[in-house]
């Protein structure tokens, strides 16, 4: 060990001393004694830090594996026994489906400390239930041919829908991957152009919601709901209080989008900016030209919304984003943040006036 005072060294007249030899011995020994306290904590530190990382990648492992065998073993034994009644088979499958997105959603809480792979391996995992739920769902509960209007049934006029409905048939090529979640009974605005469409939340038990083949409109959703999924949007703005599970955007172009949520996952979205609060890092694929920013929505009651959905802390992970389809270890060319400068102002959507209070 180097000593930087010079005069700490004994000179060679010094040496013959021994008082002074003793007390440089003396002053060798705590400096090695400092040093080597300093190092045992620093690995102490380290090494609570990692247990501490450690051990809770394995309580969610642990609970993670068994919510995905239990909603396995539902899935597995809705298919030997279910319902028969309509209505209840109906909700047996939502139950099923509000497994698989509270499981969805310990991803999303876990993933500020779980490794990347094992994120990624997670959302496969759900995105894996999710497809054969719907399978499950296309089994039990049969389809119509894919629609976007109503029809009229001379064989079953009791069970004719009341709205648009989004009925997927093996012909189309949605992905049942990214729209996995049953939505053909999920209400929502869809096939709308150059419309105003409010919607509120508030005393609604509604699950989902959906935005479906939107051109040129702005959406305004006020309150909260546990998975909204946008699909085929095109110049549109959209406004949406808290969400409790999941968002999904798929195929939207020149949009601007102000969310909260605790996942998100945006799918094929060019030339469009997002302003947001999430709990988990948003993850992008095949996506070009998105620019993110930080969470900019009010209305009457928004933040007891956010702390209800425990959405009132800013993360700070609109900017921590994820491109699935970008593995070099520099910044993907797909996203920004956005310019301060270049930012919207906070959006009271209260005030803005207009619109056509949705179903």
């Amino acid at each position: 060990m180097e000593i930087e005072n010079e005069d700490a060294l004994p000179t060679s007249n010094q040496a013959l001393d021994p008082d002074l030899q003793k007390k440089h011995l003396s002053m060798l020994e705590r400096l090695s004694n400092r040093h080597q306290s300093r190092l045992e904590n620093s690995l102490a530190l380290r090494s609570d830090s990692n247990s501490s990382s450690s051990s809770s990648s394995s309580a969610f492992l642990s609970r993670f594996s068994d919510s995905k065998r239990s909603i396995e073993s539902q899935i597995a034994q809705s298919r030997l026994n279910h319902p028969t009644e309509l209505s209840k088979l109906r909700s047996h499958l939502d139950n099923i489906s509000a497994s698989i997105s509270d499981l969805e959603k310990l991803v999303a809480e876990s993933s500020y400390f779980l490794p990347s792979y094992e994120v990624r391996s997670s959302l496969k995992t759900v995105s894996d239930l999710k497809q054969a739920l719907e399978i499950l769902n296309s089994e039990l509960i049969p389809r119509k041919k894919f629609s976007f209007k109503n029809k009229a049934s001379k064989k079953d006029p009791i069970t004719e829908p009341t709205e648009t409905t989004l009925e997927v048939s093996n012909s189309v090529s949605i992905s049942h991957e990214r729209l996995s979640l049953p939505v053909r009974d999920s209400p929502g605005f869809k096939n709308k152009k150059g419309e105003i469409l409010v919607k509120d939340f508030k005393g609604s038990e509604l699950g989902e919601f959906t935005l479906l083949d939107l051109d040129s409109c702005e959406v305004r959703l006020i309150g909260s709901v546990r998975a909204l999924f946008m699909h085929k949007l095109r110049n549109c703005s959209v406004y949406a209080g808290p969400v409790t599970g999941s968002i999904l955007i798929e195929e939207a172009e020149d949009c601007v989008f102000v969310m909260a949520s605790h996942q998100i996952r945006i799918h094929n979205v060019k030339m469009s900016d997002l302003y947001l609060r999430v709990r988990s890092r948003p993850i992008i694929e095949d996506c070009n030209g998105v620019r993110f920013a930080p969470y900019c929505l009010s209305y009457e009651g928004v933040e007891e919304d956010l702390r209800d959905a425990s959405l009132d802390e800013e993360t700070g992970n609109w900017a921590n984003v994820d491109d699935f389809r970008w593995l070099r270890a520099v910044q993907s060319p797909n996203w920004s943040v956005l310019l301060e400068n270049e930012r919207a102002e906070m959006v009271n959507i209260a005030n803005l006036g207009g619109g056509t209070e949705g179903n």
